[in-house]
């Protein structure tokens, strides 16, 4: 076994492996960027090497500053994760050329696989079943625009070099072709530094289903079942599931053993993923294989009980795998449900925060975290915006379905927009429930997910009102200058000559303003919000509401950031912040026809000049934060006055983009 490991990643994965090298006795180095230098990794690993700036490309991307990072620090082996180098077939050739195991498959077998075109001729060949589509060397637009054509519309657009959702693009029509081509082709040269594109026939409601692979290096191979990866966002999976819904012996034997035909084809060794496209017939198609561990692995390992990453060490030390395929056994169900610093009401956009509240659910043999940060921690415009993978395991899939809603809901984040109210809502919806999966189904159930129904502001209103009421008086207390405890400068309780104890508080919340008038009777408030009526009685300590309705009583977390609250309960969570007079809300157009950025980011290009004449809708330009694209649009017909920036300028969240004046015609 390898006494030094060094990881060629960030973030999760890092901690991941070093846990299960340090099981291992293996000793870890960590790399890192200037963006980086306190973040958990670094704190977890052995040694830890700085290898350059903030951006990806200047640090996690160079690979001559990794391998000399191993030979400082005498390492005998780079585990890359995924992402950033781990399918980096010239990167794995000169490991090898100068000593230092790569863990993973040789570059040849990455290579193969790398172009997306070369591994549908090589699937081909090996009688592996394919998505009709054009999988040609030719880029010329005009000839994809045809193949798209031929095809059938709808088609996708994938980068040859691609992975993880970037460079892809659906197109549902030839008028919406060219600019999803340049799009994409933007997106995968600026994420694998290579434009090629394919088109294939976009499949109507398949399921994205993938075969967890694994080969030594005496051509043993076995699969340790499947994942259903179906639900996801920008061609990014959200929910991950092992085993899938539905599966029967017949359908797994025979996706396996296509599987493995897939890795056989290229002389595979180490660890991989078979990803098809399943439809509701039974019919399934190769989409893609990737080589290296994927994002989703622990569900395999819940179901399982096995440690992928043990089995990628030993199997890199030339060793046999541990088990045959008829020794594989598979437990029960496991979820994965990635928790990520994004806008579910905004299109998924990736955002930036601090990390001030950051209070997980309790680990146990039911429940696992794989985190990449802690509470103070910073998520950086620079990287994947994941703040952890949330996995639970359980006897059946209600069962584990059960636990994944209860943890989901005991998860506390603050500072920074998350996806933990869409996860919930979604773990908790009827179709999912009821395993009705299929690539499209956030968009066919986004007024599900993503509408927040009247009767849920009915009953939170009032309780943010009071909390907040609580947390003012609570912080009048502490600052106030006097000690005596009946002074009257100690209550802050709307005290009026002759009138009822009233406050009025206006409460933004769901991206509306809200008026709540709270009147003080004795120990209980009437509370009027929404035009019903509540009384409550309760006190806040230690950040924990206690509350009571009618006799009802309860407690819930109150957290607070900078200004901003949220209120924990056990349906989901609120957030919300006062209101102040003469103050509004920030805008992606402000009153002077500014387009501002939603999000901090980089701007990619300009896709209008000034003095243009825009129609509603049209392009204006593409920002880049957090390896994704955001195309700025018109909201209405008018005339470009001013760019404030120019491609590759960095912006804050919220600055003025462009100046756009109504057309008077």
């Amino acid at each position: 076994m390898f006494k030094k490991i060094l990881i060629a990643n960030r973030g999760e994965i890092a901690c991941r492996i070093i846990k299960t090298a340090r099981r291992m006795g293996v000793s870890t180095v960590a790399v890192y960027s200037d963006a980086d230098r306190d973040a958990m990794h670094v704190k977890l690993a052995d040694e830890a090497i700085l290898i350059g700036a903030g951006p990806a490309r200047e640090s996690y991307l160079l690979g001559e500053k990794i391998l000399a990072a191993a030979k400082i620090t005498h390492a005998e082996a780079i585990h890359p994760g995924y992402g950033f180098l781990s399918e980096n077939a010239d990167f794995a050739a000169t490991c090898a050329d100068q000593g230092v195991v790569f863990i993973g498959p040789c570059a040849a077998a990455i290579a193969s696989m790398g172009s997306k075109s070369a591994a549908k001729r090589i699937m081909e060949q090996a009688g592996v079943p394919l998505v009709p589509g054009y999988h040609g060397d030719a880029q010329d637009p005009a000839q994809l625009k045809s193949a798209a054509q031929a095809i059938g519309y709808p088609v996708i657009l994938k980068a040859t070099a691609g992975g993880g959702g970037k460079g892809m693009r659906q197109v549902w029509s030839e008028d919406g072709f060219d600019e999803a081509l340049a799009a994409a082709k933007r997106e995968s040269l600026a994420s694998f530094s290579d434009d090629k594109m394919l088109v294939e026939k976009y499949l109507i409601r398949p399921r994205h289903v993938e075969f967890q692979i694994f080969f030594d290096h005496m051509g043993h191979g076995i699969h340790l079942a499947e994942r259903d990866c179906s639900v996801q966002r920008r061609h990014q999976k959200i929910i991950e599931e092992a085993p899938a819904p539905g599966m029967t012996d017949t359908l797994r034997q025979s996706m396996g053993e296509a599987a493995l035909t897939a890795a056989r084809a290229i002389d595979y060794r180490g660890a991989g993923t078979v990803e098809f496209l399943l439809q509701q017939d039974g019919s399934f198609y190769f989409m893609e294989m990737n080589t290296r561990l994927q994002v989703e692995h622990p569900v395999t390992e819940m179901i399982t009980g096995l440690d992928l990453v043990e089995w990628q060490l030993l199997v890199a030390c030339g060793e046999p795998l541990p088990l045959t395929q008829e020794a594989v056994q598979i437990r029960g169900h496991a979820f994965e449900a990635r928790v990520y610093a994004e806008d579910p009401d905004n299109d998924f956009l990736p955002v930036t925060g601090t990390l001030e509240v950051l209070l997980a659910p309790e680990e146990s043999r039911y429940i696992r975290l794989d985190a990449g940060v802690s509470q103070g921690d910073h998520i950086s415009m620079y990287y994947d915006p994941m703040i952890a993978k949330l996995i639970v395991w359980d006897e059946s899939r209600d069962r584990a379905l059960r636990r994944l809603g209860d943890a989901l809901s005991q998860y506390r984040i603050s500072g920074a927009v998350t996806n933990l109210d869409f996860l919930y809502k979604l773990s908790t919806c009827p179709p999912f429930e009821e395993a009705q999966l299929s690539t499209g189904f956030i968009d066919e159930h986004k007024n599900l997910l993503l509408y927040t129904h009247t009767r849920d502001l009915a009953r939170e209103l009032p309780l943010a009102a009071l909390s907040l009421l609580l947390h003012k008086r609570s912080l009048v207390r502490l600052t106030t200058s006097s000690l005596d405890p009946y002074s009257p400068w100690q209550d802050n309780n709307a005290w009026r000559l002759n009138e009822p104890h009233s406050h009025r508080i206006t409460l933004h919340c769901q991206q509306q303003d809200y008026t709540v008038e709270l009147e003080q009777r004795g120990e209980q408030y009437r509370v009027q919000a929404l035009g019903h009526e509540t009384l409550l009685a309760g006190t806040l300590e230690d950040g924990t509401l206690y509350f009571e309705s009618a006799g009802h009583r309860r407690r819930v977390t109150l957290a607070h950031a900078r200004g901003s609250f949220t209120l924990y309960l056990p349906e989901g969570a609120c957030h919300f912040h006062e209101v102040f007079a003469d103050t509004g809300e920030t805008k992606s157009t402000d009153a002077d026809g500014k387009l501002c950025a939603p999000m901090n980011g980089k701007i990619v290009t300009l896709l209008a000049q000034v003095g243009d004449q825009i129609e509603t809708g049209a392009a204006l330009l593409v920002m880049e934060a957090m390896k994704m694209e955001h195309t700025i649009r018109a909201p209405y017909r008018g005339i470009v006055q001013t760019f404030h920036y120019k491609s590759g300028d960095l912006v804050d969240g919220g600055a003025a983009l462009v100046d756009l004046a109504v057309s008077e015609e």
